[in-house]
């Protein structure tokens, strides 16, 4: 597995595990949405994250929650670049990624001085996407899915819900392999088309992944599973979303994509510790 990942000449070291911000410029995420329109908002949110310890900031622009209307592509684009623009002109330090399942906006971002490229669909929505990355050689995040993020939680159902993820991965990665690409970072898709019973599950086994020997992505923060277990809302799910990102960690996630990136950087430490038998 190679564990110093190139993000356009900035090195992404993922021999520690590292910290993914999010940065949500939509009015309607699960979360957030909202709170970040502003050019003001969008870079005290980015500088929060940097001083907090983030080694990414993903910047997205439209909300993939469950049952979330689809949006123009214009309107996406037109989110997204304001938001690239003017955190990477005050932050040039920082590794941009960009949530899109658009190959065109992915080229434009990337050429607006984002880093790398995170597909909720690893090249199902969009047939150009695979060649478009192929093409620029940026790290590229591929996500499992099962449908679309507007009909993914009606009754999710797996005969076998581990192995078909798993050979999702496989055909995915088989398919870019074709066009000489294997800068690859997996993430299972925590939420997408999944029961609470399978997201556990899907956490219990975490480590089944590490077999695809691609540094593994692990998005929990303050979702569903956790609000349903604990009966509570993305606004009180900070100590849970701890918990399962120390898990995820146990099991061997290489990257924690959060909205809180100091308690996420804190687990990190802690597990270390532990990792380490104390210091």
């Amino acid at each position: 597995m190679n564990r110093q990942i190139d993000c356009k000449g900035k090195i992404l070291d993922l021999n520690s595990p590292a910290v993914m911000g999010i940065l949500n410029v939509t009015p309607d995420s699960f979360y957030d949405g909202g709170q970040y329109e502003k050019e003001t908002d969008i870079l005290r949110k980015a500088e929060t994250m940097i001083n907090e310890g983030a080694d990414v900031i993903d910047i997205g622009a439209v909300s993939t929650r469950p049952g979330a209307p689809v949006i123009p592509e214009k309107e996406e684009r037109q989110r997204l670049m304001k938001a690239i623009t003017v955190v990477s002109m005050k932050f040039p330090e920082i590794i941009i990624s960009v949530d899109t399942f658009h190959s065109t906006i992915a080229e434009e971002a990337l050429g607006s001085g984002a880093h790398m490229i995170n597909d909720i669909s690893a090249g199902q929505y969009d047939e150009n996407m695979f060649e478009t990355i192929a093409r620029l050689g940026v790290p590229y995040i591929m996500m499992h899915i099962k449908g679309t993020p507007q009909n993914m939680q009606n009754n999710p159902t797996y005969t076998n819900m581990l192995e078909e993820v798993h050979t999702y991965f496989t055909d995915r990665i088989t398919h870019l392999a074709k066009l000489k690409f294997d800068n690859i970072i997996i993430d299972p898709g925590f939420g997408f088309g999944k029961t609470v019973e399978h997201n556990y599950r899907l956490l219990q086994k975490l480590d089944k992944f590490a077999g695809l020997d691609f540094p593994l992505l692990a998005g929990l923060s303050r979702k569903s599973m956790i609000n349903k277990v604990l009966k509570t809302k993305p606004e009180n799910a900070l100590n849970g979303t701890t918990v399962v990102n120390t898990i995820a960690l146990l099991k061997g996630a290489h990257i924690l994509r959060v909205h809180d990136v100091k308690e996420a950087r804190e687990a990190i430490k802690i597990v270390q510790a532990y990792n380490e038998q104390g210091f």
